[in-house]
């Protein structure tokens, strides 16, 4: 069951976008009111990097800027790279992190983050102290693209529109761009764990995979992974999260984390 991107206080603008309320009101965000909308899953993100208290915060594949305003909005001595290949979504980063007041803290990079002479250029390579990410769950070819543009772009990786570029293209390109000792938090489908492990391999330890069920009894739909890379620590396997109770409702955990007054509990 997906839950409502907007919040009480959202209102319809012009040209086919929304000034919703999200994560408790604690960020004012413009989106398209079609297509792929902010949601469960970037606040569960940012409710497993949250406490990345200072340094820089690389948001791969940032959409609206959801998720690297957010941590940045909650971490005042953070700064924010919001990565983006999308030119209209890149513009509308760009005036949320005005609307938040973060414009200081926060730059929108219109790149592709698969390209690492675009990487080089902008300064990413191995500077992150903290790389978040929400890559799009399917490669080209595997699944039936939505015809609404923005939300096929969102759920189907295509490097630039021509090639096809997996999730392990884009894992190694935000492994690159993370600083030695910094941390990688990613959420994708459970399905993808082998792919995602192939890619990581030894450039992550502290491996830790945090199952998220929809529902009691049923099986996780969607994963959170952190990692520290270069540790040597081992992985391990944290308590699974569920969403919804019997009566469709959120859970008080996952309401908590959904209005951004809680963070994930990894079990370290």
């Amino acid at each position: 069951m997906a839950e409502p991107s907007a919040e009480p206080g959202s209102a319809a603008t012009a040209d086919g976008l929304t000034e919703d309320l999200w994560l408790g009101g604690r960020l004012r965000l413009v989106q398209p009111k079609r297509g792929h909308r902010v949601g469960t899953d970037a606040a569960l993100l940012v409710a497993a990097a949250a406490d990345a208290r200072q340094g820089r915060i690389v948001d791969v594949g940032a959409g609206v800027g959801a998720v690297g305003l957010a941590l940045a909005k909650q971490n005042p001595l953070a700064s924010a790279d919001l990565v983006e290949i999308d030119a209209e979504l890149a513009q509308l980063a760009e005036s949320n992190a005005a609307r938040n007041g973060l414009q200081p803290r926060a730059r929108v990079l219109r790149l592709d983050a698969l390209n690492s002479s675009e990487r080089r250029e902008a300064g990413l390579s191995e500077s992150a102290h903290c790389v978040v990410t929400n890559p799009p769950f399917f490669d080209a070819g595997a699944v039936r693209a939505s015809p609404h543009e923005g939300r096929a772009r969102a759920h189907v990786l295509a490097r630039a529109g021509l090639a096809q570029a997996g999730l392990a293209d884009w894992i190694e390109a935000s492994l690159a761009m993370l600083a030695p000792g910094g941390r990688f938090v990613m959420i994708h489908r459970p399905d993808a764990l082998g792919l995602i492990l192939a890619a990581i391999g030894s450039r992550l330890g502290a491996l830790a995979l945090l199952p998220i069920h929809p529902a009691a009894g049923a099986s996780a739909h969607r994963l959170l992974i952190s990692g520290v890379k270069g540790s040597k620590a081992p992985m391990r396997l944290a308590p699974g999260l569920v969403l919804h109770g019997a009566d469709g409702r959120m859970t008080p955990e996952a309401d908590a984390l959904h209005r951004g007054e809680r963070l994930v509990d990894w079990a370290s």
